[in-house]
C-alpha cells in the first residue's frame, strides 16, 4: 500500500479494494474494502498523513443497502424520474436507481476519492450517470442544477451537525414536490418525528464497522 500523499486515486481504490456484492443487493457489485485489507485498519491520522479523507465509500453501509434494495424491489419509486443522491460514497443507490429506469441520476459527493469510486462502480455495474462534486447542502434544493423528483439520503444522520443540515436539505425538497427517501440503521441523529417508515430490513453488516452481524434498517420517507 502507497506509504506518502496519493497520486492516482483510481490506482489507490483498485490496489486497496477488492470487488464485491454487498450481501442485501447481491445483483450490485462494488469496489469495497474489508477486514483484509490493510485500507481496513488504518487511523485517522494514518488516513491524514495518506492524504485520504475518511474512506466511507469504501464500504456498503447498512442504511444505503437497505435504500438500494428499496429502490431495486420498487422501482416505480424511481422510473422515469429525476433522482439526486446526496453523499453518494460508493454509488450503491445510484446504481440502483439506475438499473431501476430512472431518467436521470446525478450523484453528489464532495470526497475526491468517491467521485473516482463512484466512476469505477458504475463502470462495473455497467451503468451511467451524472457524477458531481457540488455541495448540495451549500447549494439548497433551490440551487441544482436541475428539479430532482426524487433524492436518495443512505446512511447520513450519524453526526447533529451534518444531520440538521441534510434534515433541511430534505425539507425544502419535500416543501418543492420532490420525495425524499432515507436508509437507516438507527443512526443516533435519525428525525424519526419527521419520517414516514417504508420498509424495514435485516442488513448483514461487518462487526467491525458496525459492533454487529445483522442491522435492523429502515427506509424512511420524509415527510417535511
Amino acid at each position: 500500500m502507497t506509504r506518502g500523499p496519493i497520486g492516482d486515486a483510481m490506482e489507490f481504490i483498485r490496489a486497496n479494494t477488492r470487488l464485491q456484492a454487498p450481501p442485501h443487493v447481491p445483483e450490485i457489485s462494488l469496489h469495497l474494502a474489508d477486514e483484509a485489507m490493510e485500507l481496513w485498519k488504518l487511523t485517522e491520522d494514518q488516513l491524514e498523513t495518506l492524504g485520504l479523507p475518511l474512506p466511507f465509500w469504501a464500504f456498503a453501509w447498512a442504511g444505503g443497502q437497505a435504500l438500494a434494495r428499496w429502490i431495486l424491489d420498487h422501482p416505480e419509486t424511481v422510473r422515469d424520474k429525476d433522482v439526486l443522491v446526496f453523499a453518494a460514497g460508493s454509488g450503491l443507490e445510484a446504481i440502483a436507481a439506475v438499473k431501476s429506469g430512472a431518467r436521470r441520476v446525478l450523484a453528489t459527493e464532495i470526497d475526491p476519492f468517491a467521485l473516482v469510486a463512484l466512476e469505477l462502480n458504475a463502470a462495473m455495474n455497467g451503468v451511467r450517470f451524472e457524477i458531481s462534486g457540488l455541495d448540495v447542502l451549500d447549494l439548497g434544493f433551490a440551487g441544482l442544477p436541475f428539479r430532482p423528483e426524487t433524492v436518495l439520503l443512505g446512511d447520513v444522520f450519524f453526526e447533529k451537525p451534518l444531520a440538521d443540515r441534510v434534515a433541511a436539505f430534505a425539507a425544502e425538497a419535500t416543501a418543492a414536490g420532490a420525495t425524499a427517501l432515507v436508509g437507516d440503521p438507527g443512526r443516533s441523529y435519525l428525525p424519526k418525528d419527521r419520517l414516514e417508515q417504508l420498509a424495514e430490513y435485516r442488513v448483514p453488516v461487518t462487526r467491525a464497522l458496525e459492533d454487529a452481524e445483522v442491522k435492523r434498517s429502515v427506509v424512511w420517507r420524509f415527510r417535511g
